[in-house]
């Protein structure tokens, strides 16, 4: 495998991309359109919008999280430069959006719709001149090689049932050991599906105080951690959607617990992240981390992607290979019906996120399907 290494993008922060994607960010729910409308023409484009930046407070929840959402997509490592289109007369300005996303030393530049001559139509035209000088900055930039140290992983699962923790959750699992063992970083989001299995999680914190932060939250907080489809799939409890949860993060050391919008410290290894379990709104809160590769694991199937990381979607449930067959990078259900074992899956994934790293496309890529953000409490 290239000498455990892939071809990528250097960023000016240090950073590397498997990417080069420019992003066109709404900061709020009426420049929607023109974001649309712009990243449609732009080769390497992709627009970001949402329903928020109207009407939310500075200082609130709501505000904190679509501001933090929206500047971590912007400077994930797979995006290139990134323009920003406001309204002009909305809480989250555009222009801070753009000074946060800078910071991560990419180009970027803003605009409002109210400020440009000519309205939308305008506006478009606006946005379309500074993205094609962009795509073109984007067309001439080369791949280089980096190890895997260089890599963020996502480590996601939705849709689960009965099979997820015998068969795609614990081949991620190896995978994420691996590429710990490497040098890089994985992220398990998720927190409350940790509940039945936090006293395993807390075993291998590096400290006591890493321990403590992932005890902490369980002292007040005790739910159903399945949702309706889990229970249908075969999930019989709590402790058992639990067990198969954590099964994505191997066996590696925790370094330590990160908020929602927040990236891990400059400690490499595997992380945890306190947010809600919802499937779209994890694999959004991973790319703000800056993954810039996630692995969603399902037993039952759900087809979305991610604008800015690339998604691989891999599956342990034979039906739902048979049904949604082209919505799957990886079946694992070959664990149950082939005689294949975990580590035999465990190696074509490794394998598949070795070439999505160098480029190939996920079939979510393939399909289209990245246009879907969500937001916590926003």
């Amino acid at each position: 495998m290239m000498d455990e290494g892939f071809l990528g993008y250097s960023r000016s922060n240090g950073k590397v991309g498997i990417r080069n994607k420019i992003a066109v960010i709404s900061s709020v729910v009426c420049a929607n359109t023109v974001a649309r409308r712009v990243a449609e023409k732009i080769d390497n484009a992709v627009a970001i919008t949402h329903p928020h930046g109207c009407g939310q407070f500075q200082g609130t929840r709501g505000f904190s999280n679509t501001f933090n959402i929206l500047a971590g997509l912007g400077s994930n490592p797979n995006v290139y430069g990134a323009l920003v289109v406001g309204l002009g007369c909305e809480n989250l300005f555009s222009n801070e959006l753009a000074d946060k996303i800078r910071e991560s030393k990419k180009p970027v530049e803003s605009f409002n719709i109210q400020d440009v001559k000519g309205g939308t139509i305008g506006a478009i035209e606006k946005g379309l001149g500074i993205c094609k000088r962009f795509d073109k900055e984007v067309k001439g930039l080369k791949r280089e090689f980096f190890d895997f140290s260089h890599v963020t992983l996502g480590l996601e699962c939705g849709g689960s049932d009965s099979t997820s923790g015998l068969t795609a959750n614990p081949a991620l699992g190896i995978v994420s050991d691996k590429i710990v063992n490497l040098g890089g970083t994985s992220i398990l989001p998720e927190f409350p599906e940790w509940g039945g299995a936090v006293h395993l999680l807390s075993k291998r914190a590096i400290n006591e105080k890493v321990a403590k932060n992932i005890e902490r939250p369980f002292k007040r907080f005790a739910v159903e951690n399945r949702s309706p489809g889990n229970i249908a799939g075969g999930l019989s409890t709590p402790e058992e959607k639990s067990l198969g949860n954590i099964a994505k993060a191997g066996k590696s050391p925790i370094q330590g617990v990160i908020k929602y919008t927040e990236k891990p410290g400059e400690k490499k290894g595997l992380w945890l992240m306190m947010e809600p379990g919802i499937d779209v709104i994890s694999v959004t809160a991973l790319a703000a981390a800056g993954a810039n590769i996630i692995v969603f694991t399902t037993g039952r199937g759900t087809p979305f992607g991610n604008p800015v990381a690339p998604v691989i979607k891999i599956c342990g449930n034979p039906k739902t290979c048979e049904f949604m067959g082209n919505n799957f990078d990886i079946d694992a259900s070959k664990i149950i019906t082939n005689n294949k074992t975990i580590e035999d899956i465990s190696v074509l994934l490794w394998k598949k996120l070795n070439y999505v790293c160098n480029g190939e496309k996920t079939i979510s890529e393939r399909l289209g399907f990245e246009e879907d953000i969500g937001f916590w409490g926003a």
